[in-house]
């Protein structure tokens, strides 16, 4: 069995599962990070791969993190000190190996997402692909046969900074952004409202919710069209808090794209959007580490 971590700003994931991805047990305690800091991470991470070795046979670790990660040292290269202070430069690998003799896989919970798509969810089967997490932030993460691409500073799709119309990614996608926007534009005090509201004053044809959808279809649809232009992927996976609302979303987005990219190019991407939910992190932690440690067996590729 492999214990699978996904450590957020907000909340850690954590589960027990089997080469197949399936879980004995899984749940969620939160980060804490503001208070503890790194320091703190460890210390629950460490518990929970404790009190797990007591209870299965455990043959790895498997960890989705915020931040960037050098997946090859399993060092934290690089956090933002406001979102997650003293992390930069913890080193799960050694970690796991000096405290617990086990090994481990880490990376950047972005990009274990999508690996958790094209192991068990909307980028089944594709050769390449591109996933976008559209949520309190943006991310992105580019995978040519079945590998990562991690870039020369291990930050590839790291489109929250993409400059697109208007200003940065994050600047125009993010739920953050759109609820402020909406927020603002109907005189609510900041922080009453969430991306379900605006959807919701979006149904009942708010014209301030109708503008920043709007606003945010063309800002993403710039934004897929460069990663289109450039890297030329099977597929593109949208994910995130935002990206739930499909039904809304995919006809917009569609004629968005069909308007920006040539018809030989749109009919060769298929847009989908993600399936495998809370547990992507997991799943592609899970899937990271078979894969680095040489255990993937025909019956678990994707």
């Amino acid at each position: 069995m492999y214990i699978c971590i996904d450590i957020g700003g907000t909340d850690i994931k954590y589960g027990v599962m089997d080469a197949a991805g399936e879980f004995a047990v899984h749940g969620t305690l939160p980060t804490e990070a503001k208070a503890y800091g790194g320091p703190g991470i460890v210390r629950k991470v460490s518990d929970l791969v404790r009190e797990t070795c007591g209870t299965y046979d455990v043959r790895g670790v498997a960890i989705s993190t915020a931040g960037m990660v050098d997946p090859a040292t399993g060092e934290i290269v690089y956090a933002l000190e406001e979102s997650i202070p003293q992390y930069r430069g913890v080193n799960w690998k050694a970690i796991m190996r000096e405290n617990f003799d086990l090994p481990a896989a880490v990376e950047n919970d972005v990009n274990c997402a999508a690996l958790g798509e094209l192991w068990k969810g909307a980028g089944r089967g594709a050769s390449s692909l591109f996933a976008m997490t559209i949520g309190t932030s943006i991310g992105g993460c580019l995978i040519v046969d079945g590998k990562v691409v991690h870039g020369a500073s291990q930050s590839a799709g790291e489109i929250a900074y993409m400059r697109v119309p208007g200003g940065r990614l994050h600047e125009r996608c993010s739920a953050a952004e759109l609820v402020s926007a909406v927020c603002c534009a109907n005189g609510l005090p900041a922080g009453s409202i969430d991306g379900h509201f605006v959807f919701d004053l979006l149904a009942k044809g708010d014209p301030a919710a109708q503008e920043e959808v709007a606003l945010l279809i063309d800002s993403l649809a710039d934004a897929i069209t460069n990663v289109v232009c450039v890297v030329n992927p099977e597929r593109i996976v949208l994910g995130g808090g935002i990206m739930a609302q499909e039904a809304v979303l995919r006809p917009l987005l569609e004629a968005a794209l069909r308007d920006r990219l040539p018809s030989i190019v749109y009919e060769a991407t298929t847009i989908t959007f993600a399936a495998t939910q809370n547990n992507a992190g997991m799943l592609g932690a899970l899937y990271h580490f078979l894969q680095e440690h040489g255990n993937l067996s025909a019956s678990v590729l994707p």
